[in-house]
């Protein structure tokens, strides 16, 4: 895939931060794949996030500074305290070269204060929060794919320019979720539009209901979800359950991805409005590298993310 090709000068330079120049921390170059294995990310990263790292370790030859590559894999369980204990195992006692994914962004604004502090590579690919660019910035942190800003401002535009003029957000208590009500609102306001509410909800909710029921007795035009993985899906069947779309109200995604729409059906999906930076079949490039991917990954087609983690690491 020539839009996801890196370059040897490349990978070198983004690693000779991590110890010394053209060096790594032993004979192996090691890259953590850091994410959320069976929780609600799992699906959109998880595993199929180290396959992703694999691939592009292999496609680039196994070898880089005359070294071989190795991609492990852990599961930070969506706590912060745990991605940044895993990271420091991992750079202290693993030689962990590179760190890569961390969908949920307060694990990833964790990890990345870690990888100041030991001066390792951290790069973003699945967390959303400006903040990793904007004040919590680092060195050797980089953000891949795309962030908050990306993924809220140009849907909630394009939503307001269809007549979606009054808001409500169902927001995930954390940073990501902050982030993307955050880009929207900014939107909405600057385009003469009205919040009319919003509500926190905790991480892998299962009951949605009460929040539902203040999204509709709002009657904001637009109900927003500022969450992710099963949270949305589970926000999207109960939304359906509830008859908001049936009564006029319009529900968008700011975190959707291939893997909830299937969860989810296409009846069940219906109607809803998200945003994708990497669909597997917009072109031959993208359909051949997702068919790869699929033959390894028990049949499923690559998420935007786990493709971010491909390109990361490719490059």
């Amino acid at each position: 895939m020539s839009k996801l090709k890196g370059a040897a000068a490349a990978f070198a330079f983004m690693l000779a931060p991590a110890v010394a120049p053209a060096q790594v921390s032993d004979e192996v170059v090691r890259v953590g794949v850091l994410n959320d294995v069976s929780g609600p990310y799992a699906d959109f990263a998880g595993p199929g996030s180290v396959t992703a790292a694999r691939m592009a370790a292999e496609d680039y030859g196994g070898r880089v500074l005359g070294k071989p590559i190795e991609v492990i894999g852990g599961d930070h369980q969506n706590k912060p305290d745990v991605g940044a204990s895993l990271a420091r195992r991992w750079i202290d006692t693993d030689r962990v070269d590179m760190i890569i994914d961390m969908p949920n962004s307060a694990v990833a604004l964790a990890v990345q204060q870690v990888g100041r502090e030991r001066n390792r590579i951290i790069i973003n690919t699945s967390a959303v929060t400006t903040e990793l660019t904007g004040r919590q910035c680092s060195a050797v942190g980089f953000h891949w794919v795309l962030d908050s800003y990306a993924l809220s401002s140009g849907i909630t535009r394009a939503v307001m320019q269809q007549g979606g003029k009054s808001w409500y957000y169902l927001t995930v208590d954390y940073e990501g979720g902050y982030a993307n009500e955050r880009g929207s609102e900014a939107v909405v306001n600057a385009e003469g539009g009205r919040v009319l509410g919003r509500a926190r909800h905790p991480l892998n909710t299962g009951d949605f209901s009460s929040f539902l029921l203040q999204a509709q007795a709002s009657r904001a035009q637009v109900v927003a979800l500022a969450n992710g993985g099963t949270d949305t899906i589970t926000a999207i069947k109960q939304a359906g359950e509830f008859g908001l779309t049936r009564q006029g109200q319009r529900l968008i995604g700011f975190f959707v991805n291939i893997t909830d729409v299937k969860a989810l059906g296409l009846q069940t999906a219906q109607g809803v409005v998200a945003v994708d930076a990497w669909y597997w079949d917009q072109n031959e490039e993208t359909h051949a590298f997702a068919r790869r991917f699929a033959e390894r990954h028990r049949g499923a087609m690559p998420t935007q993310y786990q493709v971010g983690v491909y390109s990361g690491v490719r490059h």
